[in-house]
């Protein structure tokens, strides 16, 4: 590691970091005393070991701190410094009736202090008196818990007996669901053919293998107490002692953007573009810190990035030009060997901006950190407009770039963090949120929104289109003109006005086919049909929200485009990344 990046992560748990590498635990509650210390020693040695291996990725505890193993990693985490965050099924007074005695309450408020604590919202056919009465409807709300869990962690740590379970909501049934999205019970039936196929990124596990303190309470054989491993839904190899490569990278990529976070941060801080500049109320009353700041971080380094990309684009291929200029005036001069000094010099000198691009991945960084600000732009308004994105068990992150190569989940598992509380506090009857979303996001062709900016840049990359089409033609049409003229001319031309008109003849068609190239690399084109398809969805999308005052008809619609600028932007991501700069195109 470099003496740059030893310094950048000196302070682990520094504010400029963006993005944390959180564990969500779940676990039995009736663990065997004497396994205790062992399952403590454990926890510790897992928490030290993620420090060690991602410094840069701060860590945070997910745990609903019911007796047993959420309490036991609760407080390993409190001891290293962990941040912890308690997502509560239920209202704490209807939760705490599940706990055994009033020293077991105290150790939960205890553990409460300094935490974040979430409330998950009941449905709308749940009551509290439902909850005190029908175990079913309490089962169903510790599904959901282990659901939210699952959801918004990236490592699951399961302190489990390995058997599989019956209980809706136990310990069996929210690994199940890490490593598969279905909860027996809880995942909706027509759902389950779709996830069954999809490859997952977000099934990482951590298993501890435990005792449970009641009759043929050991672990599935032939599991040790205290034995543990890394779980996946590989078929492959599904356990192994070391962390999987492909979730190592995705972690690593994680790393790197929040790296970059903090390396570009006071620019960041003095140059940032935000979603939300004005100060109206409905605004500052919808939209997370977490969304917002992570959006801006991520929009700003994309924009760092393309810029340094398309430079080192627009140099290599001027260089190209002026290597052709270089060689044809090398041999219309019959080998002089400053062209040819000069010819090899253009070349290094592309090879050297293009190993720059490549060692700093300037491409790879533009086009993933543009992807990920467009889906935490979908997560802020969606939120903005208490718009829900599943049914309970499926999330903004969840679909988003399933398509592209896994090294791209790291995009989701920072849209699984920001995106937090989206589904916390919905409020399905607040409406100025959804007057400013409309305004704001989708905007129209006179004002601020994706509408007009979509249009906008239709229109202009139409003109930079044409122009690079009479570019082509005109540069191509002189090279033919002159070609035309040295043969029909009847005089031999001078020999200063013969070398112009031999390089002219070579150049310009050159320097069409280089201008071609160039809008080909950028893919122009693809992008001009695509803003244009965005601008009629957009479009669209405002005038059937124009055409109806029901607020959650409006709310799903603001849910379609959602999943359609996320598809879009998957495309965008796949057409650029087939674009990519080779050393040969020198």
């Amino acid at each position: 590691m470099s003496a740059e990046h030893t310094n950048l992560l000196s302070t682990a748990a520094d504010s400029h970091y963006p993005v944390p590498l959180v564990v969500g635990i779940t676990g039995h509650r009736d663990l065997l005393s004497s396994e205790l210390p062992l399952l403590h020693k454990k926890v510790r040695e897992f928490f030290e070991h993620l420090r060690k291996q991602f410094p840069a990725l701060p860590l945070q505890l997910i745990s609903p701190l019911a007796e047993g193993a959420d309490r036991l990693v609760a407080q390993e985490a409190r001891a290293l410094g962990i941040p912890l965050i308690v997502p509560l099924p239920m209202p704490r007074q209807i939760y705490i009736e599940d706990f055994a005695n009033a020293e077991s309450i105290a150790e939960f408020d205890d553990l409460c202090k300094d935490a974040e604590i979430l409330e998950l919202p009941l449905r709308s056919d749940v009551t509290a008196e439902m909850l005190r009465t029908s175990q079913e409807v309490r089962d169903q709300r510790y599904a959901e818990l282990g659901v939210f869990v699952c959801a918004h962690s990236h490592i699951l740590l399961a302190i489990w007996d390995g058997k599989a379970g019956e209980k809706l909501g136990g310990t069996a049934h929210v690994v199940k669901f890490h490593q598969t999205d279905i909860m027996p019970g809880l995942t909706a039936e027509s759902e389950k053919p779709r996830l069954i196929l999809v490859d997952d990124d977000s099934d990482l596990v951590y298993h501890i293998a435990c005792s449970r303190d009641r009759a043929d309470g050991s672990p599935a054989p032939p599991l040790l107490a205290g034995e543990s491993c890394w779980r996946t839904s590989d078929d492959q190899s599904p356990r192994s002692a070391d962390l999987p490569k492909r979730y190592k990278n995705i972690f690593d990529r994680t790393s790197e953007f929040n790296i970059d976070a903090r390396k570009f941060h006071g620019r960041i801080e003095a140059e940032k573009y935000s979603l939300s500049e004005d100060d109206s109320p409905e605004r500052n009353e919808r939209s997370p810190k977490t969304l917002e700041s992570a959006f801006v971080i991520a929009d700003w380094l994309a924009i760092h990035y393309q810029q340094r990309f398309f430079r080192m684009l627009r140099v290599t291929h001027i260089l190209a030009v002026l290597m052709g200029l270089a060689y044809i005036l090398y041999s219309e001069l019959f080998g002089n060997i400053y062209s040819l000094a000069a010819f090899l010099g253009l070349f290094i000198l592309g090879v050297i901006l293009f190993k720059l691009a490549e060692n700093g991945a300037w491409q790879r960084k533009y086009l993933e950190y543009r992807a990920l600000a467009e889906g935490l732009r979908v997560q802020f308004y969606w939120t903005a407009a208490s718009v829900r994105s599943g049914d309970g068990t499926g999330f903004t992150h969840d679909r988003f770039l399933q398509k592209q190569d896994v090294e791209l989940g790291w995009i989701r598992n920072v849209m699984r963090v920001a995106g937090r509380h989206i589904e916390i506090d919905p409020r399905p009857d607040e409406d100025r949120g959804l007057r400013w979303v409309i305004r704001e996001w989708i905007g129209n062709v006179n004002e601020l929104g994706q509408l007009r900016y979509y249009r906008k840049n239709a229109a202009k990359r139409e003109r930079l289109n044409r122009i690079t089409g009479f570019i082509g033609k005109a540069c191509l049409l002189s090279g033919i003109a002159v070609a035309i003229f040295l043969v029909t001319y009847d005089e031999r031309p001078t020999a200063g006005f013969g070398l112009l008109l031999n390089i002219m003849m070579g150049l310009l068609p050159l320097i069409a086919a280089v201008r071609i190239a160039y809008a080909h690399k950028k893919a122009d084109k693809e992008l001009i049909k695509q803003y244009q398809f965005m601008a009629r969805i957009f479009a669209n999308a405002r005038k059937r929200i124009d055409a109806t005052d029901d607020k959650h008809e409006q709310r799903e619609i603001l849910r379609a485009l959602g999943d359609k600028a996320l598809d879009e932007h998957a495309d965008w991501i796949l057409i650029h990344r087939e674009r990519s700069i080779e050393i040969s195109g020198l």
